[in-house]
């Protein structure tokens, strides 16, 4: 019998709850994925080695096919050599050596991969006896997992390939260790019925590109590219959390994912995706669970630290300090980022691209610059609709949140405005709410008719979002209100009048019982 999904789980539980009780649980992925990607990389090359050797018996010809492999991988960098050394007093110092020799003698694919993690970290692990011993049964959580590709389990109904049972078994740990990282994990980690629906939204194409600008664990990069399937599109992500960025490649090499660009910094005083003329790279979709109202969102416009020194003004962001251009419809206030990624976005389209987009209720309603900016999107027709969604859906914020469509060169000028955020249209799953996939359709069904239906969606005109001064606030145009039922006085009268005439019988009937027993007053 082969390995399934639930059998990848299982080691990684065993794996977190070697850790338990010993670092943050928000920690806990560091170690525990990357084991996992040890494993993984070298069950994977072991097998192709094998099979090569079998195919061309010829070593000449062996080497030479060797060489094209997507990766190499040196004996004292597998998880058997390490395995193999669990013993030994250093074995932190093995770890970390065979993770940097991974990366050195894989730059292009796996450079960098493992450097937010250390397994020799005393300030982590303990001393030096108890960080052996949890090494140790780190890796005999792992021993018994085969990762090879033809030992993994697949769906054939649902036409899957082993990377796709690796990876789904990754990203459902990713989400637990979300779950119990709490507030840490916002950021990171868009919940799979969330990520579904965005997908499905932004529908990219065969031979598209797609762009995450806050890519996090990857997934919802991964999700949307499942959408025109994985190997037709080029994807491109931004993560500025460099623990983060590590786990999103390992999520990409996982899925089978060799070629994404996944770059490490800020994409807002950094981007790192430009064209051959240093602009901003334009994409066809874009997607993204950015920061919720991140604050000091502009400091790398002043690496410099202009405000430290004495008698200078304090710094302050303006549309001249970005040489992309992307502010010179109105500045975000310092201290709320959402506008500041959302203009990136824009900004970074195709003539015919689009954005979907995780934010804030506050986006669509507060003031000063943030009320101008959204007037020129308006006055652009950018947007395309606006998507209320419920409560508690998302770690880190039991805030509800709200999706932004935008769309370029759109044939159309309204806006449809959804409020899937009632009772009925989630559930609650554990901690979270999730939504349902009846709830999926529904928001799907109605974004792409373009239908105002009652108390769930309304289109509106440019000229109504006008006359309510831009404010996009979805119950200014979807009104949910349920009057309550009129009271009937009368009714309630006599209710009462019955009522009084109850009573009364009761206490006649009581005080006879007591004189019954000689206790009547």
């Amino acid at each position: 019998m082969g390995t399934t999904k639930e059998d990848i789980k299982a080691a990684l539980w065993r794996g977190a709850n070697t850790f338990r009780g010993i670092i943050d649980a928000a920690n806990y992925k560091d170690y525990v994925l990357s084991m996992l990607f040890v494993k993984y990389l070298s069950d994977t090359y072991k097998e192709k080695i094998e099979d090569l050797k079998e195919k061309y018996p010829d070593a000449v010809r062996f080497e030479r096919a060797k060489a094209r492999l997507e990766f190499i991988l040196k004996d004292d960098h597998t998880f058997d050599y390490l395995y193999d050394s669990r013993y030994a007093s250093d074995i932190g110092v093995l770890i970390n050596a065979a993770l940097r020799g991974i990366e050195d003698d894989n730059t292009a694919q796996l450079g960098g991969v493992f450097r937010s993690v250390d397994f020799n970290s005393e300030s982590m692990l303990g001393n030096p006896k108890q960080k052996a011993t949890t090494l140790r049964n780190l890796l005999e959580d792992f021993k018994s997992l085969d990762l090879r590709p033809s030992q993994i389990e697949i769906e054939t109904q649902e036409r899957q390939v082993p990377s796709d049972v690796l990876g789904d078994a990754f990203e459902y740990m990713i989400g637990e260790f979300a779950s119990q990282a709490g507030k840490k994990a916002g950021n990171f980690f868009t919940p799979m019925m969330v990520s579904e629906l965005i997908a499905r939204i932004v529908s990219p194409k065969a031979n598209e590109s797609i762009y995450d600008p806050t890519s996090g664990s990857g997934s919802l990069l991964i999700r949307a590219a499942k959408q025109a399937g994985i190997d037709k599109v080029a994807i491109y992500g931004q993560e500025m959390n460099g623990s983060v960025w590590s786990m999103g490649r390992m999520n990409m090499f996982l899925h089978d994912i060799h070629d994404a660009k996944i770059a490490w910094g800020d994409s807002l005083s950094n981007p790192m995706h430009l064209d051959s003329d240093g602009n901003l790279m334009q994409f066809d979709a874009i997607v993204a669970n950015m920061p919720f109202s991140q604050d000091k969102w502009a400091q790398g416009f002043n690496p410099g630290g202009e405000a430290a020194a004495k008698n200078k003004k304090e710094f302050k962001m303006t549309s001249s300090a970005d040489r992309f251009h992307r502010f010179d419809w109105g500045v975000p206030p310092s201290s709320k980022g959402d506008w500041a990624f959302l203009l990136h976005m824009i900004h970074s389209l195709k003539d015919n691209g689009r954005v979907v987009a995780v934010v804030p209720h506050g986006v669509l309603f507060r003031g000063a610059s943030e009320g101008q900016i959204r007037q020129r999107v308006v006055e652009e027709n950018l947007l395309d609709a606006v998507i209320g969604l419920p409560e508690n859906l998302f770690f880190g914020t039991t805030i509800p949140a709200c999706l932004m469509v935008f769309k370029k060169n759109r044939n159309n000028d309204d806006v449809v405005f959804i409020d899937a955020s009632g009772e009925g249209r989630y559930e609650k799953d554990k901690t979270q709410n999730k939504l349902t996939p009846k709830s999926i359709e529904d928001i799907l069904g109605t974004y792409t008719k373009r239908k105002s239906i009652e108390k769930f969606a309304h289109v509106a005109t440019i000229e109504e979002i006008n006359a309510n001064d831009y404010n996009l606030n979805i119950p200014r145009y979807v009104d949910t209100f349920e009057e309550e039922k009129l009271i009937d006085i009368e009714q309630v009268k006599t209710n009462i009048t019955n009522i009084k005439s109850e009573l009364a019988e009761v206490e006649s009937q009581l005080s006879k019982y007591l004189s019954d027993i000689g206790l009547g007053v």
